[in-house]
């Protein structure tokens, strides 16, 4: 896989950038124009995606929407309510206040323009492959999740294999991990950083001994 950051002799590089939104970017996108009862999510059609606008009037199911300074009139049913900004780059999405497609599909636009790859919605983690080398996949991230909640980590494939190996531990039973995707998505890539990890974490002493 090609990337930009390359590997090194030294020690694991910081991998933080690549998992938490900083405090300088949580700034930046609160800073972003909002209107609670006004901003909307409207249907795009020369690209499928979504145009963001403001609701200026309404009559009967047909709503009327600014959108760059254009007027459009669009179907009631086809226009989504825009999430406030605090919530933009959010590590798990089923914590939206709405949960409409154009919402989720913002939410996980804006986290993959920040490099923040891995997503959490529900109990699903939505990874979206890069195309880049990230060094987010090192011993020193591994020591991250080793014998912690996926809630008191950032969004990542080796939190999903933390909460399979703890299942399995503290239950006695077979436990599963289903990933799926398209071709190219980074189905077998994952598969081989969670094998990776139980491999590193059972022979690396990670764990106390008898776990």
């Amino acid at each position: 896989m090609p990337g930009h950051i390359k590997k090194s002799t030294g020690p694991d590089p910081d991998p933080s950038p690549w998992l938490c939104v900083s405090h300088e970017l949580k700034v930046k996108l609160k800073q972003k124009p909002y209107d609670p009862k006004k901003s909307v999510w409207v249907p795009n059609k020369a690209d499928g995606g979504y145009l963001e606008g403001l609701m200026e009037s309404k009559d009967g199911a047909k709503v009327t929407v600014n959108i760059g300074g254009e007027m459009k009139v669009y179907k009631e049913d086809v226009v989504d309510q825009v999430n406030p900004p605090k919530f933009d780059c959010s590590d798990d999405m089923a914590g939206l206040t709405y949960l409409g497609n154009a919402c989720v599909l913002w939410n996980s636009v804006i986290r993959y323009k920040n490099e923040l790859i891995y997503t959490y919605s529900g109990l699903f983690c939505i990874a979206i492959n890069p195309y880049k080398r990230y060094p987010i996949y090192t011993l020193r991230t591994m020591e991250i999740y080793v014998g912690k909640r996926r809630n008191e980590c950032p969004p990542h494939i080796f939190a999903i294999a933390e909460g399979a190996y703890q299942g399995m531990m503290q239950s006695g039973c077979n436990q599963s991990i289903l990933i799926t995707g398209e071709s190219g998505a980074g189905k077998t890539e994952n598969t081989k950083k969670v094998i990776s990890y139980f491999a590193t974490i059972c022979s690396s002493g990670k764990r106390k001994e008898g776990e």
